[in-house]
């Protein structure tokens, strides 16, 4: 029986320190994080990280029994520009050299977009065949960084980037054959499209093929929401069918963290009231 057990971004809290921000997970009694390097001060991707400072990290989780569940790594994988993509793949060597001291085996990565400024922002040129060829060779790259440092990458379908389909996520995972890949599973990312309202229309179908091909991989699971509009917002404000994904996510075998962003500190607790009646409902939660 899958158990889902409820997280949430770290840097949803804005804190001085990182014991301030675990301090304010265990508040809510959450004891999973997405971690941040924002939150110690640095740069989301550092040029460098202390290792005193992982270590501070790692010892402050789990004096509140809190687990770093992923560390964000997230850079432009296919950046029009090689040198920006280069730089990516560097400071992700640092990141994943210091989670062993993080106290985390999983980075979370985004698989990018030819826009050069946003690298969350849609681009014409994402679907051509050049674009899935630099995602290949950065992927490679990244790949060989984290079997260097024993970690695992995980990607996440968006419709803004080059993988924007549970399609496209398969063939990545099918082209790369490496079982350091996995996958996060954003419901809401599957709809911020050209014409949510539309998708959301069709969440059956559009669910049921995510999991059908990717549910075998999930490594994480997110919790957001999306209107019809297209707007994001937090879980149990939006139009996304939470009973049919938290199903799916139950039939997967998921047995993991639901990790909740995009949303305000002050939504935290009305989120989470939210997700733990839908988890009881499909029988997943904690107990």
């Amino acid at each position: 029986v899958s158990e889902v057990r409820l997280g949430i971004f770290a840097k949803t809290f804005a804190r001085s320190s990182p014991e301030g921000v675990f301090d304010a997970l265990a508040s809510h009694d959450l004891r999973e994080t997405q971690f941040n390097m924002s939150v110690a001060g640095l740069p989301s991707m550092p040029d460098e990280i202390d290792p005193a400072l992982a270590d501070r990290v790692r010892e402050a989780a789990a004096e509140r029994n809190i687990a770093l569940v992923a560390v964000s790594g997230t850079f432009n994988m296919i950046h029009p520009d090689a040198e920006v993509r280069r730089d990516g793949l560097r400071r992700l060597g640092v990141l994943a050299g210091a989670c062993e001291r993080l106290g985390t085996s999983t980075v979370t990565l985004c698989t990018g977009t030819r826009d050069p400024e946003d690298m969350w922002r849609r681009h014409p040129d994402n679907a051509r065949p050049e674009a899935w060829r630099d995602l290949l060779a950065t992927m490679q790259e990244a790949l060989e960084t984290a079997e260097e440092h024993s970690v695992t990458l995980a990607f996440e379908p968006e419709t803004g980037n080059v993988v924007d389909s549970a399609e496209k996520g398969r063939r990545l995972l099918d082209e790369m054959r490496s079982p350091r890949l996995k996958v996060v599973m954003d419901a809401a990312n599957l709809f911020d499209a050209e014409d949510p309202a539309r998708r959301l229309s069709r969440s059956e179908e559009i669910l049921e093929e995510a999991f059908e091909l990717l549910g075998g991989d999930l490594v994480l699971a997110h919790a957001k929401d999306v209107k019809r509009s297209g707007e994001v917002v937090a879980a149990g404000k939006g139009d996304l069918d939470y009973d049919l994904y938290l199903r799916y996510v139950s039939e997967a075998g998921y047995s993991g963290p639901l990790v909740l962003h995009g949303l305000a500190e002050e939504e935290v607790a009305g989120s989470l009231a939210f997700l733990r009646r839908k988890l009881a409902k499909v029988g997943i939660g904690e107990d």
